[in-house]
């Protein structure tokens, strides 16, 4: 089973309308997982049905008994969070979960319960394919215990269907969710665009990746925009051994088919489709 991680240094290059684009390309023979469970959005485009919906728990909050509660306010003032208000209720979001107050509460009346910090989801789309994706709830952490659940799931699906791949779109950026998506990556698709914030995080994201020792190959999106720059990223992609997919022109195509609900793949016919379909050509040529 191959493994293609999706990610980019930085948000808004395009990242999740060419994995949704890859996605609708491949059908029933891949299984899609969403690991950008901070800012999940890939459903926008694929459709999914929700069919399976299932709690997600990680850490702990704390829990006062009101009935055993003596309100002798130690607990407020051990809170380094600021947690426990007056009427000795206790915010979920501000509560870290680190016990200190349930140590030293002295009628016992408080406890560490599992937090439910969001949902995650197995769908079918609207491509044929099956869609494993989260909601992390507001204030939540933990994303990066959430992308290996997920990416557990989508493993699980693809195994028990003999199917030979999953396409995951990361997190952007460098931090611990993007980390766990690239835990058994077979290849990484780096999304940039030819910008000054573009390249210097194109450069932090590809040290990440290079540090696990994963085949990595780089779509240009929106090369047209600085040709200057655009000159570099490909001289960079060269030096540094990266498969260079394609290079895509800025296009409102790809705008308005987000406005639609559509990938690039179902709203277009022409050039824009069809070096999608070259870059997920050249894909499938690489991770045999």
């Amino acid at each position: 089973m191959k493994e293609i991680v999706v990610i980019s240094g930085k948000g808004g290059t395009g990242k999740t309308s060419i994995t949704a684009s890859l996605a609708t390309l491949a059908r029933e023979q891949v299984v899609v997982a969403d690991c950008d469970v901070d800012a999940a959005d890939l459903h926008l485009l694929l459709k999914p049905d929700f069919a399976s919906s299932n709690d997600y728990y990680s850490g702990h909050s704390a829990k006062i008994d009101k009935n055993t509660c003596i309100e002798c306010g130690a607990c407020i003032k051990a809170c380094h969070f600021e947690a426990i208000n007056s009427d000795f209720v206790i915010d979920e979001i501000s509560c870290e979960g680190c016990g200190y107050c349930e140590k030293i509460c002295p009628a016992n009346a408080i406890s560490l319960v599992d937090s439910h910090v969001g949902n995650w989801y197995r769908s079918s789309t609207k491509c044929d394919n099956t869609l494993v994706h989260a909601r992390l709830g507001i204030g939540a952490d933990n994303s990066g215990k959430l992308v290996a659940m997920v990416k557990k799931e989508a493993r699980q699906i693809a195994e028990k269907n003999n199917l030979d791949m999953i396409i995951i779109d990361g997190s952007p950026g460098i931090g611990c969710p993007v980390v766990s998506s690239l835990s058994g990556a077979d290849l990484v698709v780096l999304v940039t665009e030819p910008t000054i914030s573009g390249f210097h995080d194109l450069k932090r994201v590809y040290e990440l990746v290079d540090s696990f020792n994963i085949k990595a190959a780089c779509i240009i999106n929106k090369a047209d925009i600085n040709v200057d720059i655009c000159d570099q990223i490909e001289l960079f992609l060269k030096d540094k051994g990266i498969e260079h997919l394609v290079n895509l022109p800025y296009d409102e195509r790809f705008t308005n088919a987000m406005l639609e609900a559509k990938t690039i793949i179902e709203y277009d016919n022409g050039q824009l489709k069809a070096l999608v379909e070259e870059s997920w050509s050249k894909i499938k040529t690489l991770i045999k």
